[in-house]
């Protein structure tokens, strides 16, 4: 199964130096975009994604408290002519539900649009965690990258996993079928789509097409939520915290490298205020129309995002749509999968829980 190794933990500023505009490399040219540490894209249209977090494979038992422990994992590919593929987790013994089903997490990773995987070491004992400890199976979807593939590719891969898990749901199998002991936990009529950062951009817009109809019927599935974590829109006109917060040498996103993954991710020419950017613009659908299922919004306190994810929550109840919202202080953005505040865990096991709540509600 093909593997993308990129990425650090510590990410910085967009830059392009004076010697890299100057001097070719390898005969690509200028770099035209880079974020420091993650990824650069050349003059020519190459992409060079750095390998700074391991990828691991889905046996690998992590070194966070608790990490793996008590849970599967394994790989599948949902899509042969696309690359797309998925890592599915499921707690050893399935305690949740009636006859012991646990509600399924269609999970979509961040990065920018642009980097990261869903195997990457932090993704892999994160979602090992919730799978434990919010008592539900997980399908972490791996899916195409910007700026090789712009939106709405990301979107459509999205579409793509929810199709696969409703093959797998409605499909009639031996008990000696390779997923069975994956399948057999799942509850698939109480399905959850959730990401961080834009995997959370990525869940909003699945949800908002999956209402519109555009996989036509679901069943046997049934989505019941969207956990939108720390989600990642934009939008031409800054908020105060994009303005003003102060961050951190080790912070996971600035104002900079937010703008920089829009310029790779959206159509080439697109703004900012581009509805797949900013879902509060005068080109975006009004959200009264779209069609979510209820919603959680986890809100980062010290991310720049932080206001920008608010005014998304109010101006969804404003449009009438069932929207809980938790903030989690002291700490900035993705913070459960990167560690780089000393509240990180605290906070992390507080996100979890109330995962684990909205799940059970519902």
């Amino acid at each position: 199964m093909r593997r993308r190794r990129m990425g650090a933990l510590h990410v910085g500023e967009p830059r392009v130096s004076f010697q890299q505009q100057q001097v070719a490399r390898n005969g690509r040219g200028a770099v035209v975009e880079e974020i420091h540490g993650l990824i650069r894209v050349y003059k020519d249209g190459h992409v060079e994604r750095l390998p700074a977090i391991p990828d691991v494979p889905c046996t690998w038992g992590g070194t966070a408290p608790g990490a793996q422990g008590g849970v599967v994992a394994r790989d599948v590919v949902i899509n042969r002519a696309t690359g797309v593929w998925a890592r599915l987790y499921a707690p050893t013994t399935a305690s949740v539900g009636a006859g012991g089903r646990l509600p399924v997490v269609v999970y979509f990773h961040g990065g920018g649009f642009c980097v990261c995987s869903a195997a990457w070491s932090c993704y892999h004992e994160f979602l090992a965690q919730l799978a434990a400890r919010a008592g539900c199976a997980v399908m972490s979807v791996d899916y195409r990258l910007a700026p090789e593939h712009r939106l709405p590719a990301a979107f459509d891969d999205g579409l793509a996993a929810v199709r696969w898990l409703r093959h797998q749901a409605a499909a009639s199998r031996a008990a000696s079928d390779d997923l069975s002991w994956w399948w057999t936990r799942c509850s698939f009529d109480r399905v959850f789509l959730m990401g961080d950062s834009a995997g959370a951009n990525i869940a909003f817009h699945v949800a908002a097409r999956l209402g519109q109809g555009q996989l036509g019927a679901l069943s046997p599935l049934a989505v019941k939520g969207a956990i939108l974590v720390q989600p990642f829109f934009g939008g031409e006109a800054r908020t105060a915290s994009e303005k003003t917060m102060p961050q951190p040498p080790r912070s996971a996103l600035s104002l900079p490298t937010s703008d920089c993954y829009w310029r790779l991710a959206l159509p080439a020419g697109a703004s900012r205020d581009h509805p797949w950017c900013n879902p509060l613009s005068r080109a975006a659908p009004r959200l009264e129309t779209l069609p979510l299922p209820s919603l959680l919004v986890c809100v980062s306190e010290t991310d720049i995002l932080r206001d920008r994810n608010l005014e998304l929550c109010s101006a969804m109840r404003k449009a009438g749509k069932s929207v809980e919202q938790a903030m989690y202080g002291g700490v900035g953005h993705a913070f459960q999968v990167l560690h780089n505040c000393h509240l990180s865990q605290q906070r992390t096991q507080e996100m979890l829980a109330h995962i684990k709540a909205f799940l059970s509600a519902r």
